[in-house]
């Protein structure tokens, strides 16, 4: 899973360019830009190789106003005694997973997150009017226009929605900082290619073992997927991995976890990032994943010597797994479970985050 960087970034009409004196923007179309970057501002006009660039004055451009910066499914019936009620594993509101150096961050994300899009309804009215134009007979040529206006105005509110929604986020690396990160997408790499990853939802204490195959807790999960991938409404030059965690999802920048939900955005600096691993021995009544490591087996109702209890005939054997725990916490409210098929992955993953976090200086 490596990963890449780009010089420049396209939002709409405006593209963003990273160079080594800065970042600079421009906006426009195929043979005519106009654009600002640590040298000044400029028009570029031209195509098919004959180009004309010129320096403007700050008047002449637009100024913006801000920087662009988952127990079985269920009880046995008739046994609900048998364990203690499941205790939900879940973080905080996002509004309380803020670290101080990312409040400006954040603030711009949720801000612009808050903003309605337009284009759906740029769309609908284009539609009614055509409409409109058909039930009131109008000639070929009206139509025409109408179908070409609405189209035009749709796709400019579709541009107009991506600018004000998107959020530009430049990295560059020293080659000390491009091998840390590597290293991390390296080790997101290894655990997208375990066979099975789920996210643990919640978990309870069993009372009665012999009911639940001699297990001494139970665990709500669900499968999930961990994959290259950015934020919605996030421009970056560079991939970022994405571990899908229930309601929210964690996007890990070289600087900072991002963590997205429907309510907002929060982060999670890599110094008050706790990641904790540990293997644990599952009772298994799904498939075993193929790269499972099994360790034994038990009955799905035991008897006090580990046997099968005869008392119930559809007592079938069950395979014991040795899987890895990974966790992830913070003291402000991050608090999510990970389960991996494959051990030994999970330990590789937190060791390139802390080496990650030995690199990173909090701004």
């Amino acid at each position: 899973m490596g990963f890449y960087i780009k010089k420049s970034i396209r939002v709409g009409p405006m593209r963003f360019n990273l160079s080594k004196s800065g970042v600079g923007a421009s906006i426009g179309i195929k043979g005519l830009r106009f654009g600002t970057g640590p040298r000044g501002n400029y028009i570029h006009i031209g195509a098919g190789g004959v180009y004309y660039r010129a320096s403007l004055s700050p008047s002449m451009i637009p100024q913006s106003g801000k920087n662009v910066q988952r127990v079985p499914d269920e009880s046995p019936v008739g046994h609900d005694n048998t364990h203690a009620p499941l205790e939900e594993i879940e973080s905080s509101h996002i509004s309380q997973i803020v670290d101080s150096s990312s409040r400006e961050l954040l603030d711009e994300l949720n801000n612009k997150r808050k903003k309605f899009q337009i284009w759906p309804f740029a769309i609908v009215l284009s539609i009614a009017i055509l409409l409109y134009g058909f039930s009131e007979a109008w000639t070929e040529w009206y139509l025409a226009i109408g179908f070409i206006v609405g189209g035009a105005v749709s796709v400019f509110a579709y541009m107009y929605d991506q600018l004000r929604k998107t959020t530009v986020l430049f990295y560059d690396f020293d080659d000390e900082m491009m091998a840390c990160y590597q290293q991390l997408h390296d080790s997101g790499a290894m655990l997208a290619s375990c066979s099975k990853v789920w996210h643990v939802e919640a978990s309870g204490a069993v009372y009665d073992p012999k009911y639940h195959a001699g297990a001494s807790n139970l665990l709500r999960r669900k499968t999930t997927s961990i994959s290259k991938s950015k934020p919605p409404f996030v421009k970056t030059n560079i991939e970022s991995i994405a571990i899908n965690v229930g309601r929210q999802t964690l996007y890990f920048f070289p600087d900072r976890v991002l963590v997205f939900d429907r309510d907002g955005v929060g982060a999670v600096g890599y110094d008050q990032l706790f990641v904790n691993v540990g293997n644990s021995q599952f009772i298994e009544s799904e498939n075993v994943p193929r790269d499972a490591l099994v360790v034994g087996r038990t009955w799905k109702y035991v008897n006090k010597s580990g046997g099968p209890d005869r008392r119930f005939k559809d007592n079938t054997e069950i395979p014991i797994c040795l899987y890895e725990n990974l966790s992830f916490t913070s003291h402000s409210g991050l608090n999510e479970l990970l389960q991996l098929s494959k051990i030994g992955y999970g330990e590789c993953f937190s060791h390139a985050i802390e080496t990650l976090s030995k690199k990173v200086i909090p701004s």
